[in-house]
């Protein structure tokens, strides 16, 4: 499906990011991931996709700073001499995002969380232009819609990707034959709900439809089709998944 496609997965060492750039490379691709902190889980990554005979590649790079996302862009298209699809799933929820902390901390999340998201997106996106193609998936969030008052930063950034998902990069990649999407999960039985209080999971599962956490092959599979030439038709929507 993906034979020779290239592919960059932000916060590839663990979690959806992991999962993602596995499944491409099953699919035929070749994938760069990048790591902020968690070196031994991208060197996991990037033998796991081997072994497939696929090549990969990690990078690593804090993406809330212009110049690592630029690096990390320029790195993929050096060494594959392309690049055709950007995952941006990088990003987390810092603990204790609630309405009445310092402004600081709110600045915190949503450099990591969109910043992060617009720094690598415009890189991509000038190379897709010289290229003539490109695809933009970003990992959004549940919050990004609903928002609550105990993830209000985290929310407030998310809601950014999703608007700017499809109010900018939408129309910029379409200009040329790409498309950019969103995808936005309920709670994932990954990151922070691994750890999170009981109170608060027990809390979060009562608020589901099924009342259970959804694993990461719930998104992963969502994302990769909308990479995919079925969804060559798609272009500038979010897709909620609980």
């Amino acid at each position: 499906m993906f034979k020779d496609k290239v592919v960059l997965v932000t916060g590839g060492s663990s979690g959806i990011g992991m999962a993602t750039a596995i499944l491409f490379a099953e699919k035929g691709a070749d994938v760069a991931i990048t790591y902020k902190s968690n070196k031994k889980g991208a060197e996991n990554v990037v033998d796991q996709i081997k072994s497939m005979g696929r090549k990969s590649i990690k990078i690593k790079a804090d993406l809330s700073k212009d110049e690592d996302a630029k690096k990390a862009v320029k790195s993929v298209i050096k060494e594959f001499k392309k690049l055709d699809i950007v995952i941006n799933n990088a990003g987390r929820y810092i603990d204790g995002d609630e309405w009445n902390l310092k402004s600081e901390t709110w600045i915190k999340s949503i450099k990591q969380n969109l910043i992060s998201v617009i720094s690598v997106s415009k890189y991509a996106t000038e190379f897709f232009e010289k290229q003539g193609s490109g695809i933009i998936v970003n990992v959004a969030s549940k919050h990004g819609i609903s928002g609550h008052t105990d993830s209000i930063s985290y929310g407030a950034a998310k809601a950014g990707v999703i608007n700017v998902t499809h109010q900018s990069y939408s129309k910029l990649l379409s200009s040329f034959g790409g498309r950019a999407n969103s995808v936005s999960p309920g709670a994932v039985n990954t990151g922070y709900w691994l750890t999170a209080p009981r109170e608060e999971l027990e809390a979060r599962l009562a608020r589901n439809p099924n009342h259970k956490l959804l694993e990461t092959e719930d998104v992963v599979k969502k994302i990769v089709f909308l990479c995919s030439d079925e969804a060559r038709g798609i272009n500038g929507q979010n897709f909620p998944i609980e």
